[in-house]
């Protein structure tokens, strides 16, 4: 009906990489929504506040580098995105712009998919938003996490706000644990090939996680399985992340098969 169409929106920079507004297209187009999402890249976090008036968003998700900065610019977050200290998620409704983050949802459930959280040692490689949800997720579910980071006064800094070890990226050949996850953008589409990690430090993690999804395969996740370890690409936490932000929007349980299928069809046809 006229006047009820909804629109949606992804901030970041870069976005041309994402593929979450072919994601959320699709699933609007399958519930039968009058619904729209667009990608808009800019530069400063003020900048997202002003876009959401202006075009007078529903909701919209947050990606590098913006999933810390803009909190300062929202009239509140959840209680989740406040002990983690970063949104991936906004919802707009009368009570004003309200922060939450669904990325630790889709890290744990990534991580259920291939194996054990609880009691098990996880390297997180990096200190941004993404490391933050999973610190979260993996001291929610009873995991052992450590920080591991290049610059040392940001990594320390992160490790001691969630009461967990930290090692420079150097040391990496020395430390042993059951899985290391990458929540840095090195490897991801416009960002180079080159892997965060050298291959010979793999051979110390049973299960070596990417968030990244495009590629699909990283250069890291070929060297992890190449090291004989499990490997978990960043789709299904795409997927999971990106689900759990329309169930927050609109209220509808999202078709998580659906969407996966989606987001493989345009990967391997991208690939083509």
């Amino acid at each position: 009906m006229k006047g009820l169409h909804k629109t949606y929106a992804l901030f970041g920079n870069p976005v041309r990489h994402s593929l979450s507004p072919v994601m959320h297209k699709a699933v609007f187009r399958k519930c039968n929504m009058d619904a729209s999402y667009i990608a808009i890249s800019v530069k400063e976090p003020i900048d997202i506040i002003r876009k959401i008036k202006e075009l007078n968003l529903q909701g919209c998700s947050i990606t590098i580098p913006h999933k810390t900065t803009v909190m300062e610019y929202l009239d509140g977050v959840t209680t989740s995105a406040k002990e983690i200290g970063a949104v991936n998620t906004i919802m707009c409704s009368q009570k004003g712009l309200i922060g939450d983050n669904t990325d630790w949802i889709g890290i744990v459930h990534a991580l259920r998919e291939s194996t054990e959280i609880g009691g098990k040692s996880f390297v997180i490689l990096g200190a941004g938003g993404t490391a933050r949800a999973a610190l979260f997720g993996i001291l929610k579910e009873g995991g052992i996490p450590v920080v591991l980071n290049r610059t040392a006064k940001r990594g320390e800094a992160l490790a001691r706000e969630f009461g967990c070890e930290f090692h420079p990226l150097e040391d990496i050949s020395k430390i042993s644990a059951y899985c290391l996850i990458n929540t840095t953008p090195v490897g991801m589409a416009g960002y180079g090939t080159e892997s965060p990690v050298k291959r010979k430090g793999l051979e110390n993690f049973s299960v070596v996680m990417d968030v990244i999804y495009t590629p699909l395969k990283t250069k890291l996740l070929k060297d992890a399985e190449e090291a004989g370890c499990v490997t978990v690409s960043g789709l299904s936490m795409f997927v999971r992340q990106g689900a759990e932000q329309i169930r927050r929007w609109t209220g509808i349980d999202p078709p998580i098969e659906f969407m996966k299928n989606i987001v493989m069809k345009t990967l391997n046809d991208a690939r083509n």
